[in-house]
């Protein structure tokens, strides 16, 4: 399960619906590098080694991608996590709505990240150019301090706890 990372940190409801979609919205994590990479770097689409690489890439390092996209999905509860359910009216249970809305703002996050070189760059080198475990847990540090920044939010560790803040 998702840990807890901030004190307020109880919507369960949310909380399964990212876990159970975890899998499937890392994959799309690594499409969406793949589209970023080629729309800041190689927009015409021209077959170098290095984007032969990035396209036919497909077993990747998932533990790395996993790190983020659980960083995400805190960042993501503690803006939206409001845990008072609302009353829904078109049949759906607030486990599926929960999931239609993490999976869309989980889309935007990546579209949006994927703009910045430094977001691309770093999880390229964490993921489909994996070369050494030095260099992938650098980018990975680079990449989460990247994220807090751009969605402007502080990481504070006290007593053993991860808490995230406003900055």
């Amino acid at each position: 399960m998702i840990q807890k990372l901030f004190p307020l940190d109880k919507n369960y409801i949310l909380r399964q619906a990212q876990s159970e979609l975890e899998e499937e919205l890392i994959d799309r994590m690594i499409f969406e590098l793949k589209r970023s990479y080629t729309l800041l770097y190689n927009p015409l689409r021209l077959m170098d080694h290095t984007f032969a690489k990035i396209l036919d890439t497909y077993d990747v390092p998932r533990e790395r991608i996993r790190l983020i996209y659980r960083q995400l999905c805190g960042i993501y509860r503690f803006r939206h996590g409001d845990n008072q359910l609302e009353m829904l009216f078109d049949g759906r249970t607030h486990l599926d709505k929960f999931k239609e809305d993490w999976s869309a703002a989980m889309l935007r996050y990546v579209q949006d990240l994927g703009m910045h070189e430094q977001y691309v760059k770093t999880m390229l080198r964490m993921t489909l150019l994996f070369d050494t475990e030095n260099r992938a847990e650098w980018a990975e540090n680079h990449c989460k301090a990247f994220i807090n920044q751009f969605f402007e939010l502080k990481v504070i560790k006290r007593h053993g706890e991860l808490k995230l803040k406003v900055g």
